[in-house]
């Protein structure tokens, strides 16, 4: 049996395993384990939300479409510069 075989042998037992003794649980204490589980369920969600809350409070703004497009037109009349001064440094030597 290879390792990745033997991990999901492991969280299949492991999971049906949860399973019982959820069952188990709600079984003998009925209101509260569904008071348990609803508030993790809540919780998980909300704790979610204030992850992406904070993510997005806390991330930089991105740049300007219109400084990006300035930045690559800078760029492309630098290189277009470049080529002019190659070609007619090639022209010269010839």
């Amino acid at each position: 049996m290879t390792r990745d075989q033997a991990i999901g042998a492991a969280l299949m037992v492991g999971s049906l395993a949860g399973i019982a003794i959820y069952g188990w649980l709600l079984l003998t204490f009925t209101t509260v384990i569904l008071q348990l589980t609803a508030f993790v369920a809540v919780a998980g969600v909300l704790g979610i939300l204030a992850w992406i809350g904070y993510t997005l409070a806390t991330t930089p703004p991105p740049k300007p479409i219109e400084e990006i497009e300035k930045e690559i037109e800078e760029e492309l009349k630098k290189l277009e510069e470049e080529a002019k001064k190659e070609s007619s440094s090639n022209v010269q030597e010839t």
